[in-house]
């Protein structure tokens, strides 16, 4: 690098810097610019949209109808986690209705598309739950086969429990329900002991 002894060698060195450099340096100030207010227009643009989906999601669960307006919302606002919510919400008040295909359609649609894989795994059990109250036992274990965190495993044996027991095999379902009850983070399950209790009051006396 040159070191430059006076004022005016200095000011001469500036001044072709920018005679060579002058265009490309602009262009690059330019350049520069433009990314940055490009990357606060995008960061605003996301801000707008997510506020957007928020306002959309409030007037969708306070809608008298949910399951009249979810598809609609679902569609308009797919890429966002409040279609996943959407579904979930519907999916409860299509259950309590007794509308158990659109339950099971509302619940498949969200283990398909959210990427949470705690939020999937719920979608899946809740599914695997309005399956059983379909009686389709066979798709209900097919779908808690399905991957999932290691802490629903307590949930999924319980389940399975439920399953087996509705279709009359109570040594599985027992099996299925000291297991939920070893896997249960809290260590102690009333209900899973309540139902282990019922199975072993109803078999009979060695």
């Amino acid at each position: 690098m040159e070191i430059y002894s006076t004022e005016e060698q200095q000011a001469e060195a500036i001044k072709r810097f920018f005679r060579e450099n002058g265009v490309s340096l602009a262009l690059g100030i330019i350049i520069g610019l433009g990314g940055l207010y490009g990357w606060k227009a995008y960061n605003q643009s996301q801000i707008d949209s997510a506020e957007a989906a928020s306002n959309a999601y409030n007037q969708f669960v306070e809608s008298e109808d949910v399951l009249a307006v979810s598809d609609s919302f679902v569609k308009e606002n797919g890429d966002s986690n409040y279609a996943v919510l959407a579904a979930f919400v519907a999916a409860k008040e299509a259950a309590e209705k007794q509308q158990l295909d659109v339950a099971a359609q509302k619940l498949q649609w969200a283990a398909d598309n959210v990427q949470n894989l705690e939020l999937k795994a719920t979608a899946i059990t809740r599914l695997a739950r309005v399956q059983l109250a379909q009686q389709q036992f066979e798709e209900a274990l097919a779908t808690l086969d399905k991957p999932m965190p290691e802490s629903f495993k307590a949930q999924i044996s319980e389940i399975k429990g439920d399953i087996f027991l509705a279709q009359g095999d109570k040594e599985q379902a027992k099996s299925q329900y000291q297991a939920a009850l070893e896997a249960s983070t809290e260590g102690s399950n009333t209900l899973l002991k309540i139902k282990l209790d019922d199975l072993a009051s109803a078999q009979p006396a060695a």
